[in-house]
Formats: structure tokens, C-alpha cells, sequence
């Protein structure tokens, strides 16, 4: 029998970005694979690479040394099958938020369906935002904002969702809220998920997997299944697995940072 490729491979990755003042060596010797489907959170400390991989996995990036691929093929652009949330949902301040949805398949084909328009919706009210297709970006709260920047994402039915940090700027609470939110979407519609975080906590509850990268040049440091039960919601944060994964990888990353 034929074993699929991996959806995402790195093999011998390296990375060096060139500056005024030198080179920074941001990866070195990078191997790791993630599933179809499967959720990997990737933790480090500030400046290891973590957005790096994202970019390298996303097309926007060619790594100096090695090779990524994805779905067995060597990954030199970006790709459809690809969709990226970031830090800041980045969002066009003049767009209502249902043309803020379909830009994609605007700038990709300068026409928007009717279809099109029925698909944002239904990825609006999947994120929790009917009734919002009409309002403008700054009308709505930070959390409503990424749940936009989602549903942008999703629109073109990627096979792979990267995420880089996406909940970072929000409140302890919104972002809790936007975990679970995350996670009843993504247990609906499966995609294959990179997560770049700096939670140990949003790690563990989210992921399959956690990578741990090192200090620069980044390294993988630790690869942790996580098997806490699925699904997942506010019971899961008291669970004894939760608190034992969490206290190994505080443990692990204040070791390396001593």
C-alpha cells in the first residue's frame, strides 16, 4: 500500500536573512512533518523562526537551505490551497465585512458571483457574524475583527490553515472565547493547521501536537502529542493531562531559556 505524503514537510530546512549590519541565521536543520488534518501548535521564544516556518509553508518565503513541500510537491509560490490569519485581521477599512470576505476570489478573478456572496455568508454566520455583512470593520469589537479575518481564510476552502498568532492581541477572555470558537469550526470543516503561539495553555488545548522550537537559530526541541480527548471545550482546561502538558512545557521552555 502507498503511504500519502504529509501535507506539510520541512526536510534540512535553513534560513538566513540578510541585513545592513550582517546575516541572521533564523532556522538551522529544520525536519518536521504535519498530517492531513491534523493541529500542531509550534511555541518558542521570541525571534526562533516560529513565523518563519509559517512563511515558508505559506510560499511568500524560499528557505536558503533545504526543502518544503506540501502534499509531496516542493513549494516555490504561494498556492490556493493555502489560507493564512494573521496576528491583525488586516482588514480593508472601507469594505463592508461581506466584501472584506470574498476579497480573495476579487483580487484573484476581479469578479464576485453570486455564489460567491452565498459562501461569505454562510462562513459569516458560521463564525457567529449574521447580521454583520453589512456593517464596516471598525463598527465591530477586536474578536469580531479576527472572526472576519477567518472566515477570509476559509472562504477559498483551503486544504491547509496557517495561523500566526492570531489571538494575540485580544483579551485573556475573547481569546479563550475564540479558541473554542476556533475549534467548533475547524471539528466541522477539517483543515490541515499550523498554529504559531507564545500560550502554553492555547497550545495544548488546541493542538494534536506541539512543537517546540529553540532559541535563534530555531530548532525543533520537543515534539509533544498532546491526548487530551476530543472534543474539546471548558472541562478540558481542568482535566489532570491539561495541567500535566502545560507544567512539562513551561518546565522545558524555562530550562532552555535559564
Amino acid at each position: 500500500m502507498t503511504i500519502p505524503p504529509a501535507t506539510i514537510r520541512f526536510s534540512g530546512v535553513g534560513q538566513v536573512f540578510r541585513t545592513r549590519t550582517g546575516t541572521v541565521e533564523a532556522l538551522r536543520s529544520v525536519d518536521m512533518s504535519i498530517d492531513r488534518h491534523e493541529f500542531v501548535a509550534v511555541l518558542g521564544p521570541s525571534g526562533c523562526g516560529k513565523s518563519t516556518l509559517l512563511r515558508l509553508t505559506s510560499g511568500l518565503l524560499k528557505p536558503t537551505r533545504g526543502t518544503v513541500e506540501v502534499f509531496g510537491l516542493e513549494i516555490t509560490e504561494p498556492r490556493d490551497d493555502i489560507g493564512i490569519v494573521f496576528q491583525r485581521p488586516t482588514l480593508l477599512p472601507w469594505a463592508s465585512i461581506e466584501d472584506n470576505v470574498v476579497f480573495p476570489v476579487r483580487h484573484k478573478t476581479g469578479r464576485v458571483t453570486t455564489q460567491d456572496r452565498e459562501t461569505a455568508r454562510a462562513l459569516l454566520e458560521k463564525v457567529s457574524l449574521k447580521g454583520f455583512e453589512n456593517r464596516l470593520p471598525d463598527e465591530l469589537s477586536g474578536g469580531m475583527q479576527q472572526r472576519v479575518g477567518i472566515a477570509r481564510a476559509l472562504f477559498m476552502d483551503p486544504d491547509i490553515l496557517l495561523m500566526d498568532e492570531p489571538f494575540s492581541a485580544l483579551d485573556a477572555l475573547t481569546r479563550e472565547e475564540m479558541g473554542f470558537e476556533l475549534l467548533r469550526i475547524w471539528e466541522d470543516r477539517p483543515k490541515t493547521v499550523m498554529f504559531i503561539t507564545h500560550s502554553i495553555g492555547e497550545a495544548v488545548l488546541l493542538a494534536d501536537r506541539v512543537l517546540v522550537m529553540s532559541e535563534r537559530p530555531g530548532i525543533v526541541v520537543e515534539n509533544l502529542k498532546i491526548d487530551l480527548p476530543r472534543p474539546r471545550n471548558m472541562e478540558t482546561s481542568n482535566h489532570k493531562l491539561m495541567h500535566d502538558y502545560v507544567g512539562h512545557l513551561r518546565s522545558l521552555l524555562l530550562k532552555r531559556a535559564a
